[in-house]
């Protein structure tokens, strides 16, 4: 367990956290959430010990190992990775290597017997005979293949060494796993591994990610840091945004009679109840969500941005026929004859191993670069509007402040009505007058939505739309896309974002492409992709 009393942290004038008191059970799993810029790395450093807070307390059970996911992907670059793994748990790697360092001893004394004995035995206590085999196990669960084992660690690739890295964090089981955005570079099936692996461990997990999906899995508390104040709410993030939203409109509604209001909540936990996950927490969940009363949802405090879109006109029948397209880059063929035809409404999510093929084909189908091979035509009643993964030509040497920026992607001109487009995506007062080129990766995707909304495209090219977001955000995002009444293709890593919005999913391969009408928890699914999701998204 771990306990936090009064704690607050304060840099300069000003304070990122003030009298926050929370207590970290085990066998629950706390997601920690928060605007960009409110502290929730920052916390997971203070219960680690790496930052200390200006007051207040961190305590741990006594005789319990805190572990943490290493953000360094360089840091044991000269290390084997089966060691790697091992020194997750640094009492255990440490007697190992002790130990080895006794019997290799020229002059073995008996002193050196005794103290070998009182090592053998602690070895074996903490598993220490089956410290490789745990790690292998680990390992080839996230799917770092054996033959990588015995490399080390600069010979991987990233996505392997940030499994190396979780590996690490959940080796020898700690008592208490802090994980930093654990989802981050890796594919599909190491995060439903690492999905079913938290689900089940019985010791205290506290975990920040910007992934709803797997804090909708893994969470069994929220503890949403705002304003410098942290509050725990029990459920999984959807039950926290929900509620939050519910609370807001019985707050709202001053009409409605307590008796309603009641009524409503009932459903609403009853809902959410009967949803619980498979975990063995589920039934402890349950009762605590029909627990709660009235009084204990509360508003957010948090804004989010409004994200909609309008197309001015409908498009027709016809919307996209590509033919045969293949292109090389840097001596690389990156698309093979990809040929396929989009139809008026589909919502399709572009998939493939290879993250350069993706962004080729949305710049060909930008007329931002021409294909080597083949052609494609666009029906002749679509409006088009591309979202490029990389926005920085649209903003460095950009001498103009937000109104004057958006302004040249508006046929309305007035400043009033520009300013109340970036209203909506949360640019108020003195904030529209910001220099364009000096915005955070968060504002500069903002900024493009606005642009896109401004379109009134009946088509959105989207190339991982959510990049730079904060979970705010891409709920926003998430919505407008889902009302989007036009048609859509679009790259993205975030499980719920793809399989809430997607009627169809085309992946790309060296050979061609997968083309499949479906969800894409369908397409996970099916044999086929089974087979290769351990290649999905090797490269980001």
């Amino acid at each position: 367990m771990i306990t936090v009393t009064g704690l607050e942290l304060q840099f300069g004038t000003q304070k990122l956290f003030k009298d926050v008191n929370v207590k970290f059970t085990p066998g629950n799993c706390y997601g920690v959430i928060g605007a960009n810029g409110a502290g929730k790395s920052t916390f997971l450093k203070i219960l680690s010990g790496d930052i200390e807070p200006t007051k207040g307390d961190v305590s741990i059970t006594p005789g319990e190992r805190l572990a943490v996911l290493k953000q360094d992907h360089f840091e044991f670059d000269e290390c084997v990775v089966l060691d790697t793994v091992v020194m997750g748990h640094k009492r255990l790697y440490d007697i190992r290597l002790e130990k080895d360092a006794l019997y290799m001893k020229e002059d073995f004394s008996e002193e050196d017997g005794h103290r070998a004995s009182d090592l053998e035995a602690e070895f074996a206590e903490l598993d220490g005979w089956d410290a490789d085999t745990n790690a292998e196990r680990l390992l080839m669960g996230l799917g770092v293949e054996k033959d990588l084992h015995h490399h080390v660690m600069k010979d991987l690739k990233g996505s392997d060494k940030v499994k190396v890295l979780l590996a690490q964090a959940l080796f020898g089981e700690p008592d208490i796993l802090l994980l930093d955005e654990p989802t981050n570079h890796i594919d599909f099936k190491a995060i439903t591994w690492l999905e079913e692996f938290l689900i089940t461990y019985e010791k205290t997990v506290i975990v920040v990610s910007h992934d709803r999906h797997f804090l909708n899995k893994v969470c069994t508390h929220m503890l949403d840091i705002d304003f410098g104040k942290a509050k725990l709410f029990v459920g999984n993030y959807d039950f926290w945004y929900e509620s939050s939203q519910l609370a807001l409109r019985l707050m709202n509604d001053q009409n409605k009679k307590k008796e309603e209001k009641i009524k409503e909540l009932q459903a609403f936990i009853a809902r959410f109840s009967s949803n619980a996950s498979k975990a063995k927490q589920a039934t402890s969940r349950k009762k605590s969500l029909e627990k709660i009363t009235i009084d204990d949802i509360q508003p957010s405090s948090r804004r989010y941005p409004f994200v909609g879109f309008n197309p001015e006109r409908e498009a027709g029948k016809d919307i996209l026929t590509v033919d045969n397209v293949s292109k090389t880059i840097n001596g690389v063929k990156v698309l093979h004859n990809v040929s396929f035809t989009i139809a008026k409404g589909d919502k399709i999510i572009v998939l493939g191993n290879d993250e350069i093929a993706r962004t080729t084909l949305f710049k060909i189908l930008a007329g931002e670069m021409e294909p080597d091979e083949g052609s494609y035509k666009w029906g002749v009643t679509t409006s088009r509007s591309y979202l490029p993964k990389d926005n920085s030509a649209f903003f460095e040497g950009i001498d103009l402040n937000l109104v004057d920026w958006l302004r040249q992607f508006s046929e309305e001109k007035a400043e009033t009505f520009i300013r109340g487009f970036l209203g909506k995506m949360l640019f108020s007062g003195d904030e529209p007058l910001k220099e364009a080129n000096v915005l955070s990766g968060g504002e500069k995707v903002r900024c493009m939505f606005s642009k896109l909304m401004l379109s009134g495209a009946n088509v959105l090219m989207l190339d991982e739309p959510t990049n730079h977001l904060d979970l705010e955000s891409i709920q926003a995002v998430n919505n407008g896309l889902i009302a989007f009444t036009g048609t859509m293709l679009f790259t993205s890593h975030d499980h719920k974002f793809i399989q809430t919005i997607a009627n169809r999913v085309i992946e790309i391969t060296p050979s061609g492409i997968f083309d499949k009408r479906m969800t894409f928890d369908e397409y996970l699914e099916d044999d086929r992709v089974r087979m290769t999701l351990e290649e999905m998204y090797g490269k980001k």
